[in-house]
């Protein structure tokens, strides 16, 4: 058995998350994950982020399946109209990977 987001393991990010969000919003994910998610809440290989608009600023709100625990991390950056509004992180035992939801096939 592995544990799910070690930090010590490959990280990558899918072309369509490379070519749709900033750099700051990507490693905000891996921010998320290794300093307010991992070791406070059991987590699925499969995490869901929402990236909402806050005023004009971005919202990552955390989510995952069969958990009733959810969290929104309000972030300093400017909100733009194109990001995606939906983010996977996905961790295989391998490597983790962030993705969009059309990226999952």
């Amino acid at each position: 058995m592995y544990e799910v987001f070690d930090s010590h393991r490959s990280r990558y990010a899918s072309v369509g998350v490379v070519s749709s969000m900033p750099g700051e919003l990507i490693d905000s994910i891996w921010l998320i994950i290794d300093m307010d998610l991992k070791g406070v809440i059991p987590l699925n290989n499969l995490i869901v982020f929402d990236l909402l608009n806050n005023n004009g600023q971005v919202t990552m709100h955390f989510s995952q399946e069969n958990s009733d625990v959810e969290m929104a991390i309000d972030l300093p950056f400017t909100y733009q109209k194109d990001l995606p509004t939906e983010i996977f992180a996905y961790d295989d035992g391998t490597r983790q990977t962030i993705l969009l939801p059309a990226e999952t096939n």
